[in-house]
Protein backbone atom coordinates (compact mmCIF):
# COMPACT_ATOMS: atom_id res chain seq x y z
CA UNK A 1 0.00 0.00 0.00
CA UNK A 2 1.33 3.43 -1.00
CA UNK A 3 1.99 5.74 1.97
CA UNK A 4 2.60 9.35 0.92
CA UNK A 5 3.93 10.48 4.32
CA UNK A 6 6.53 7.71 4.32
CA UNK A 7 7.50 8.53 0.73
CA UNK A 8 8.09 12.22 1.47
CA UNK A 9 9.97 11.44 4.69
CA UNK A 10 12.41 9.28 2.73
CA UNK A 11 12.93 12.07 0.19
CA UNK A 12 13.55 14.57 3.01
CA UNK A 13 16.04 12.21 4.69
CA UNK A 14 17.86 11.62 1.41
CA UNK A 15 18.19 15.38 0.86
CA UNK A 16 19.56 15.86 4.38
CA UNK A 17 22.17 13.14 3.85
CA UNK A 18 23.15 14.70 0.54
CA UNK A 19 23.46 18.23 1.93
CA UNK A 20 25.10 17.51 5.29
CA UNK A 21 28.79 16.97 4.59
CA UNK A 22 32.26 17.80 5.84
CA UNK A 23 33.41 18.24 2.25
CA UNK A 24 31.36 21.33 1.43
CA UNK A 25 34.50 23.47 1.63
CA UNK A 26 36.16 21.39 -1.10
CA UNK A 27 38.06 24.42 -2.44
CA UNK A 28 39.76 24.91 0.94
CA UNK A 29 40.43 21.16 1.15
CA UNK A 30 42.15 21.11 -2.25
CA UNK A 31 44.12 24.25 -1.39
CA UNK A 32 45.32 22.61 1.84
CA UNK A 33 46.51 19.64 -0.25
CA UNK A 34 48.75 21.96 -2.24
CA UNK A 35 46.67 22.55 -5.38
CA UNK A 36 46.97 26.03 -6.88
CA UNK A 37 43.97 28.30 -7.54
CA UNK A 38 44.47 27.70 -11.28
CA UNK A 39 44.26 23.92 -10.78
CA UNK A 40 41.20 24.31 -8.54
CA UNK A 41 39.63 26.52 -11.23
CA UNK A 42 40.28 23.81 -13.83
CA UNK A 43 38.61 21.22 -11.60
CA UNK A 44 35.58 23.47 -11.07
CA UNK A 45 35.35 24.05 -14.83
CA UNK A 46 35.29 20.29 -15.41
CA UNK A 47 32.43 20.03 -12.90
CA UNK A 48 30.35 22.68 -14.68
CA UNK A 49 31.04 21.35 -18.19
CA UNK A 50 30.03 17.83 -17.13
CA UNK A 51 26.91 19.18 -15.44
CA UNK A 52 25.97 21.25 -18.49
CA UNK A 53 26.22 18.34 -20.93
CA UNK A 54 24.32 15.82 -18.80
CA UNK A 55 21.64 18.03 -17.19
CA UNK A 56 18.86 17.54 -19.75
CA UNK A 57 19.75 13.92 -20.76
CA UNK A 58 19.54 12.90 -17.09
CA UNK A 59 16.00 14.30 -16.92
CA UNK A 60 14.98 12.40 -20.05
CA UNK A 61 16.38 9.17 -18.58
CA UNK A 62 14.41 9.79 -15.35
CA UNK A 63 11.15 10.26 -17.26
CA UNK A 64 11.68 7.15 -19.42
CA UNK A 65 13.24 4.68 -16.98
CA UNK A 66 11.85 5.93 -13.66
CA UNK A 67 12.68 8.66 -11.15
CA UNK A 68 13.53 6.24 -8.32
CA UNK A 69 16.12 4.46 -10.49
CA UNK A 70 17.82 7.71 -11.44
CA UNK A 71 17.92 8.87 -7.81
CA UNK A 72 19.71 5.63 -6.97
CA UNK A 73 22.11 6.26 -9.88
CA UNK A 74 22.72 9.72 -8.38
CA UNK A 75 23.64 8.13 -5.04
CA UNK A 76 25.99 5.68 -6.78
CA UNK A 77 27.70 8.51 -8.69
CA UNK A 78 28.21 10.39 -5.41
CA UNK A 79 29.66 7.27 -3.79
CA UNK A 80 32.08 6.68 -6.69
CA UNK A 81 33.07 10.35 -6.64
CA UNK A 82 33.97 10.09 -2.95
CA UNK A 83 36.02 6.92 -3.51
CA UNK A 84 37.95 8.52 -6.39
CA UNK A 85 38.69 11.62 -4.28
CA UNK A 86 39.95 9.48 -1.38
CA UNK A 87 42.32 7.68 -3.78
CA UNK A 88 43.29 10.82 -5.73
CA UNK A 89 46.93 11.83 -5.93
CA UNK A 90 46.89 14.12 -8.99
CA UNK A 91 44.73 16.73 -10.73
CA UNK A 92 43.28 14.23 -13.21
CA UNK A 93 41.77 12.11 -10.42
CA UNK A 94 40.46 15.22 -8.68
CA UNK A 95 38.74 16.26 -11.93
CA UNK A 96 37.40 12.73 -12.38
CA UNK A 97 35.94 12.82 -8.86
CA UNK A 98 34.24 16.15 -9.49
CA UNK A 99 32.83 14.77 -12.76
CA UNK A 100 31.12 11.98 -10.82
CA UNK A 101 29.82 14.53 -8.31
CA UNK A 102 28.45 16.59 -11.22
CA UNK A 103 26.67 13.50 -12.56
CA UNK A 104 25.28 12.87 -9.08
CA UNK A 105 23.86 16.40 -9.08
CA UNK A 106 22.42 15.96 -12.59
CA UNK A 107 20.62 12.71 -11.81
CA UNK A 108 19.06 14.17 -8.65
CA UNK A 109 18.24 17.75 -9.70
CA UNK A 110 14.59 17.85 -10.59
CA UNK A 111 14.17 14.08 -10.34
CA UNK A 112 13.27 14.19 -6.66
CA UNK A 113 10.77 17.02 -7.22
CA UNK A 114 9.22 15.13 -10.14
CA UNK A 115 8.81 12.00 -8.01
CA UNK A 116 7.42 14.03 -5.10
CA UNK A 117 4.85 15.87 -7.24
CA UNK A 118 3.60 12.72 -8.95
CA UNK A 119 3.51 10.96 -5.56
CA UNK A 120 1.34 13.77 -4.18
CA UNK A 121 -0.74 13.63 -7.35
CA UNK A 122 -1.29 9.90 -6.82
CA UNK A 123 -2.47 10.69 -3.28
CA UNK A 124 -4.61 13.58 -4.65
CA UNK A 125 -2.60 16.06 -2.57
CA UNK A 126 -0.93 18.17 -5.29
CA UNK A 127 -1.86 21.36 -3.43
CA UNK A 128 0.72 20.44 -0.76
CA UNK A 129 3.66 20.46 -3.16
CA UNK A 130 4.58 24.07 -2.37
CA UNK A 131 4.98 23.10 1.28
CA UNK A 132 7.15 20.15 0.19
CA UNK A 133 9.45 22.48 -1.78
CA UNK A 134 9.59 24.85 1.18
CA UNK A 135 10.60 22.00 3.51
CA UNK A 136 13.26 20.78 1.07
CA UNK A 137 14.81 24.24 0.78
CA UNK A 138 14.82 24.57 4.56
CA UNK A 139 16.62 21.23 4.86
CA UNK A 140 19.13 22.31 2.21
CA UNK A 141 19.85 25.63 3.92
CA UNK A 142 20.08 24.24 7.46
CA UNK A 143 22.29 21.31 6.47
CA UNK A 144 24.39 23.55 4.22
CA UNK A 145 24.80 26.01 7.10
CA UNK A 146 25.84 23.26 9.51
CA UNK A 147 28.31 21.96 6.93
CA UNK A 148 29.80 25.46 6.67
CA UNK A 149 30.21 25.62 10.45
CA UNK A 150 31.97 22.24 10.37
CA UNK A 151 34.24 23.09 7.42
CA UNK A 152 37.24 23.49 9.72
CA UNK A 153 36.82 19.90 10.90
CA UNK A 154 37.55 18.63 7.39
CA UNK A 155 40.91 20.42 7.39
CA UNK A 156 41.67 19.06 10.84
CA UNK A 157 40.91 15.38 10.18
CA UNK A 158 42.25 15.37 6.61
CA UNK A 159 40.59 14.97 3.22
CA UNK A 160 40.53 11.16 3.28
CA UNK A 161 38.59 11.02 6.54
CA UNK A 162 36.32 13.88 5.41
CA UNK A 163 35.40 12.16 2.16
CA UNK A 164 35.17 8.87 4.06
CA UNK A 165 32.31 10.28 6.13
CA UNK A 166 30.65 11.44 2.91
CA UNK A 167 31.11 7.94 1.46
CA UNK A 168 29.29 6.37 4.42
CA UNK A 169 26.54 8.99 4.08
CA UNK A 170 26.10 8.19 0.37
CA UNK A 171 25.78 4.45 1.14
CA UNK A 172 23.02 5.13 3.66
CA UNK A 173 21.38 7.45 1.14
CA UNK A 174 21.32 4.69 -1.51
CA UNK A 175 19.63 2.31 0.93
CA UNK A 176 16.91 4.88 1.66
CA UNK A 177 16.39 5.66 -2.03
CA UNK A 178 16.09 1.95 -2.80
CA UNK A 179 13.06 1.75 -0.53
CA UNK A 180 11.13 4.52 -2.33
CA UNK A 181 7.90 3.75 -4.15
CA UNK A 182 8.24 4.31 -7.91
CA UNK A 183 5.46 6.39 -9.45
CA UNK A 184 5.30 6.00 -13.22
CA UNK A 185 3.96 8.79 -15.41
CA UNK A 186 3.08 6.15 -18.03
CA UNK A 187 1.93 2.63 -17.16
CA UNK A 188 4.91 0.37 -18.09
CA UNK A 189 2.49 -2.34 -19.32
CA UNK A 190 1.21 0.03 -22.01
CA UNK A 191 4.60 1.45 -22.93
CA UNK A 192 6.33 -1.57 -24.41
CA UNK A 193 5.50 -0.99 -28.07
CA UNK A 194 8.39 1.47 -28.56
CA UNK A 195 12.13 0.82 -28.34
CA UNK A 196 14.33 2.55 -25.78
CA UNK A 197 15.82 5.03 -28.25
CA UNK A 198 12.36 5.88 -29.59
CA UNK A 199 11.05 6.54 -26.09
CA UNK A 200 14.01 8.76 -25.22
CA UNK A 201 13.64 10.73 -28.45
CA UNK A 202 9.87 11.06 -28.01
CA UNK A 203 10.29 12.38 -24.45
CA UNK A 204 12.80 15.01 -25.56
CA UNK A 205 10.71 15.97 -28.59
CA UNK A 206 7.53 16.37 -26.54
CA UNK A 207 9.38 18.49 -23.97
CA UNK A 208 10.56 20.90 -26.68
CA UNK A 209 7.05 21.04 -28.13
CA UNK A 210 5.62 21.87 -24.70
CA UNK A 211 8.12 24.71 -24.18
CA UNK A 212 7.25 26.17 -27.59
CA UNK A 213 3.51 26.00 -26.96
CA UNK A 214 3.53 27.25 -23.36
CA UNK A 215 5.84 30.28 -23.55
CA UNK A 216 5.01 31.32 -19.98
CA UNK A 217 7.04 28.38 -18.68
CA UNK A 218 10.28 29.67 -20.22
CA UNK A 219 9.61 33.13 -18.76
CA UNK A 220 9.15 31.70 -15.27
CA UNK A 221 12.36 29.67 -15.61
CA UNK A 222 14.33 32.75 -16.71
CA UNK A 223 13.02 34.90 -13.84
CA UNK A 224 13.75 32.26 -11.22
CA UNK A 225 17.20 31.38 -12.64
CA UNK A 226 18.31 35.02 -12.92
CA UNK A 227 17.36 35.86 -9.33
CA UNK A 228 18.95 32.62 -8.11
CA UNK A 229 22.19 33.25 -10.01
CA UNK A 230 22.58 36.79 -8.64
CA UNK A 231 21.94 35.57 -5.09
CA UNK A 232 24.36 32.63 -5.46
CA UNK A 233 27.13 34.85 -6.79
CA UNK A 234 26.47 37.45 -4.09
CA UNK A 235 26.97 34.86 -1.33
CA UNK A 236 30.04 33.48 -3.08
CA UNK A 237 31.85 36.82 -3.26
CA UNK A 238 30.66 37.99 0.16
CA UNK A 239 32.89 35.31 1.72
CA UNK A 240 35.91 37.36 0.63
CA UNK A 241 34.30 40.77 1.15
CA UNK A 242 33.37 40.09 4.78
CA UNK A 243 37.00 39.36 5.66
CA UNK A 244 38.12 42.49 3.79
CA UNK A 245 35.78 44.58 5.96
CA UNK A 246 37.46 43.42 9.15
CA UNK A 247 35.47 40.35 10.15
CA UNK A 248 37.64 37.92 12.12
CA UNK A 249 38.14 34.55 10.41
CA UNK A 250 36.47 32.68 13.27
CA UNK A 251 33.28 34.68 12.66
CA UNK A 252 32.96 33.81 8.97
CA UNK A 253 31.30 30.42 9.54
CA UNK A 254 28.59 31.71 11.91
CA UNK A 255 27.84 34.70 9.66
CA UNK A 256 27.53 32.49 6.57
CA UNK A 257 25.22 30.23 8.59
CA UNK A 258 23.14 33.29 9.53
CA UNK A 259 22.80 34.24 5.85
CA UNK A 260 21.79 30.67 4.95
CA UNK A 261 19.01 30.95 7.53
CA UNK A 262 17.53 33.72 5.39
CA UNK A 263 16.51 30.92 3.03
CA UNK A 264 14.67 29.16 5.84
CA UNK A 265 12.79 32.38 6.61
CA UNK A 266 11.93 33.02 2.95
CA UNK A 267 10.85 29.44 2.23
CA UNK A 268 8.54 29.45 5.27
CA UNK A 269 7.22 33.02 4.84
CA UNK A 270 6.04 32.54 1.24
CA UNK A 271 3.60 29.87 2.45
CA UNK A 272 1.79 32.59 4.42
CA UNK A 273 0.89 34.41 1.17
CA UNK A 274 -0.66 31.82 -1.17
CA UNK A 275 -2.64 34.48 -3.04
CA UNK A 276 0.28 36.82 -3.75
CA UNK A 277 0.78 37.22 -7.51
CA UNK A 278 3.97 35.92 -9.10
CA UNK A 279 4.84 39.41 -10.35
CA UNK A 280 4.80 40.77 -6.78
CA UNK A 281 6.84 37.83 -5.48
CA UNK A 282 9.44 38.36 -8.21
CA UNK A 283 9.66 42.15 -7.68
CA UNK A 284 9.97 41.66 -3.91
CA UNK A 285 12.73 39.11 -4.46
CA UNK A 286 14.66 41.43 -6.79
CA UNK A 287 14.28 44.24 -4.23
CA UNK A 288 15.78 42.01 -1.52
CA UNK A 289 18.57 40.77 -3.80
CA UNK A 290 19.36 44.34 -4.87
CA UNK A 291 19.46 45.37 -1.20
CA UNK A 292 21.98 42.60 -0.62
CA UNK A 293 24.17 43.83 -3.48
CA UNK A 294 24.02 47.45 -2.24
CA UNK A 295 24.70 46.39 1.36
CA UNK A 296 28.04 45.01 0.17
CA UNK A 297 29.28 48.63 0.01
CA UNK A 298 28.69 49.18 3.73
CA UNK A 299 31.80 49.63 5.86
CA UNK A 300 30.26 47.51 8.64
CA UNK A 301 30.10 43.78 8.01
CA UNK A 302 26.90 43.51 10.07
CA UNK A 303 25.03 45.43 7.35
CA UNK A 304 26.68 43.25 4.68
CA UNK A 305 25.50 40.08 6.46
CA UNK A 306 21.97 41.47 6.83
CA UNK A 307 21.91 42.19 3.09
CA UNK A 308 22.97 38.63 2.38
CA UNK A 309 20.20 37.34 4.66
CA UNK A 310 17.58 39.36 2.76
CA UNK A 311 18.89 38.22 -0.64
CA UNK A 312 18.72 34.53 0.32
CA UNK A 313 15.25 34.99 1.84
CA UNK A 314 13.94 36.54 -1.36
CA UNK A 315 15.59 33.94 -3.59
CA UNK A 316 14.19 30.95 -1.71
CA UNK A 317 10.70 32.47 -1.51
CA UNK A 318 10.72 32.92 -5.29
CA UNK A 319 12.09 29.42 -5.81
CA UNK A 320 9.30 27.84 -3.76
CA UNK A 321 6.57 29.72 -5.63
CA UNK A 322 8.15 29.17 -9.08
CA UNK A 323 8.70 25.45 -8.54
CA UNK A 324 5.12 24.94 -7.38
CA UNK A 325 3.71 26.77 -10.43
CA UNK A 326 5.98 24.98 -12.89
CA UNK A 327 5.33 21.48 -11.55
CA UNK A 328 1.60 22.14 -11.75
CA UNK A 329 2.02 23.11 -15.43
CA UNK A 330 4.40 20.31 -16.47
CA UNK A 331 2.94 17.13 -18.01
CA UNK A 332 3.87 14.10 -15.87
CA UNK A 333 5.41 12.28 -18.84
CA UNK A 334 8.12 14.96 -19.23
CA UNK A 335 8.24 16.34 -15.68
CA UNK A 336 11.88 15.48 -14.85
CA UNK A 337 13.08 16.54 -18.31
CA UNK A 338 11.45 19.97 -18.06
CA UNK A 339 12.73 20.43 -14.51
CA UNK A 340 16.22 19.68 -15.84
CA UNK A 341 15.72 22.37 -18.50
CA UNK A 342 15.12 24.79 -15.62
CA UNK A 343 18.45 23.76 -14.04
CA UNK A 344 20.15 24.00 -17.45
CA UNK A 345 18.99 27.61 -17.85
CA UNK A 346 20.35 28.41 -14.37
CA UNK A 347 23.75 26.93 -15.33
CA UNK A 348 23.91 28.99 -18.53
CA UNK A 349 23.08 32.21 -16.64
CA UNK A 350 25.72 31.36 -14.01
CA UNK A 351 28.36 30.85 -16.70
CA UNK A 352 27.51 34.23 -18.26
CA UNK A 353 27.21 36.21 -15.02
CA UNK A 354 30.15 34.70 -13.06
CA UNK A 355 32.97 36.66 -14.78
CA UNK A 356 30.84 39.82 -14.87
CA UNK A 357 30.08 39.49 -11.16
CA UNK A 358 33.75 38.92 -10.39
CA UNK A 359 34.66 42.13 -12.22
CA UNK A 360 31.83 44.07 -10.55
CA UNK A 361 32.74 43.01 -7.02
CA UNK A 362 36.40 43.78 -7.66
CA UNK A 363 36.04 47.26 -9.15
CA UNK A 364 32.56 48.56 -8.23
Amino acid sequence: MFKIKEQLTKLYTSSALGSLSLTGAWVAILAARGYSLVEIGIAETVFHITSLFFEIPSGVLADVFGRKKMLIVSGIMRMVGNIVMILSNNLFMVCLSLSFHALSYNFSSGTGDALAFDSLKLAKMEDRFEKYVSNQLMIYRICGGISTLCAGAALFIGYRMAYGTSLISSMIQILILSSLHEVYAVDPQHDGEYGTVQKLAACFRESIRFLKEVRKVTGLMLCNSFAGAVDTLLLFFLQAKLLEKGMPEWGLGPVLFFMEMGGVAGARLILKFPGLSYRKVFLTTMFFVSAGVLAEHSAWYGIVAAGGFLAVAGDDALQVRTNAILQDMFPSEQRATLTSVDSFIFSIIMIVLSPLAGWAFMYW
